[in-house]
């Protein structure tokens, strides 16, 4: 244990100079073939805004590239993995982009997660909601927190979830759970998490990073093509189902962004 904490990074300390939209995700590097991605906007509990998916798309791109990486831990600062979308952005474009140009790129960047050799773990804690939640689901392991709490809220917000995390729920645990989840926005914790082998393992917070960082230096100290190999032949049982359905996601959820009743909602979050 001693080993282990002098080895583990100082994960809440952004590197010096480091502030704003261009620190919103953190990529360290601490020990060779392990690298650990950070939501750090912890004052809004990790929530996405464009920006901060700009920074994390162009590390997954980055890392897609690496043949030497082995495992790839992601995490949040602070009290949350991360709340989902910023509601303050929530159905706003930039200039000249439409929602189909929109959701387009972002599934281009979850595919970037989807489809990386190494395995990859999300550690989760505190709130774990809508898009998040869904990366969470697309990750190989999910080690949670005993405070965390899980939920897909977007139909409360006219729109649906779109990041293919409900294929994901569908696969470990059924129609029955998956429908609930998504039609109804309830929040699951940890326990019940577990029960449905939506996480794997429960520990408690303070252990939260260590557990994970075990569990990924495991990994990276496996043979590295027989890992890759593994990780390959089960992502071909469960991947093909996901991508269909981002296929899916995306044009229902143009549609309904186009509707009269989510432009209705949008005047009025607009104005309030």
């Amino acid at each position: 244990m001693a080993d282990q904490q002098a080895r583990r990074p100082a994960f809440d300390t952004p590197p010096e100079g480091r502030e704003g939209a261009d620190a919103d995700v953190l990529l360290t590097e601490d020990e060779p073939g392990l690298a650990v991605l950070t939501f750090n906007r912890p004052a809004r509990h990790n929530a996405f805004s464009d920006a901060s998916d700009r920074l994390l798309f162009e590390h997954l791109e980055t890392l897609s590239d690496r043949t030497d990486l082995r495992c790839l831990v992601i995490r949040g600062a602070g009290r949350s993995f991360s709340s989902g979308r910023d509601t303050k952005e929530l159905g706003i474009r930039p200039d000249g982009v439409s929602d189909y140009g929109y959701i387009a790129a972002g599934h281009a960047g979850t595919r970037l997660l989807l489809n990386l050799r190494c395995p990859t773990i999300a550690a989760l804690k505190g709130w774990v909601l809508g898009g998040s939640f869904e990366r969470a689901l697309l990750c190989d392991l999910r080690v949670a927190a005993d405070d965390t709490r899980m939920a897909l809220p977007e139909l409360a917000h006219g729109v649906i979830p779109d990041s293919g995390g409900v294929a994901r729920l569908f696969q470990m645990a059924g129609h029955g759970l998956a429908s609930d989840l998504a039609l109804t926005g309830r929040v699951m914790d940890a326990h019940e998490a577990v029960r449905h082998g939506i996480v794997s393992r429960v520990v408690p917070v303070d252990d939260l990073d260590d557990e994970v960082m075990t569990i990924a230096r495991t990994i990276v100290a496996r043979p590295q093509l027989a890992t890759e190999l593994a990780k390959a032949t089960i992502s071909a049982l469960a991947t093909p189902d996901v991508d269909a359905t981002l296929q899916r996601e995306h044009l229902a959820q143009t549609t309904v962004m186009a509707s009269a009743e989510f432009q209705q909602a949008r005047a009025a979050r607009t104005t309030s």
